[in-house]
């Protein structure tokens, strides 16, 4: 059975697509802790805060480094959908076109929810 004409992924495959996302949400949690305690530091140390003109460079890193936290967390919740989704059997399938998402592409994004030729439609 090719992968255009199955509806969903089989189980052993789900579980694969289960391992990497758990590796990839166990990294992601990582970096959100390593951003959420540097800024903790920044805002507790006053020796880190920059004082005169250099104030300006001080909050831009703070703001840089939210930044990044805040797009970490997006991502988390992405990746802990797509767990839910693997777990209720219904992972890798379009939003858009009920088709199966290519394993290349899940692979690459695991918290993906269109398929590469729905994503382009959007454009």
């Amino acid at each position: 059975m090719t992968e255009k004409s199955k509806t969903r992924y089989s189980d052993e495959e789900l579980n694969e697509f289960k391992v990497l996302i758990e590796g990839k949400l166990a990294k992601a949690r990582q970096e959100w802790t390593i951003h959420q305690e540097q800024l903790a530091d920044l805002a507790d140390n006053d020796d880190a805060k920059v004082k005169g003109l250099d104030d300006g460079v001080g909050t831009s890193e703070t703001e840089t480094m939210s930044a990044l936290a805040g797009r970490l967390e997006k991502y988390i919740k992405h990746l802990e959908n797509a767990l839910i989704r693997v777990n209720n059997k219904v992972y890798g399938i379009c939003r858009e076109t009920g088709q199966l998402i290519s394993k290349d592409r899940l692979k690459v994004v695991p918290h993906a929810t269109l398929s590469i030729h729905a994503k382009k439609a959007q454009k």
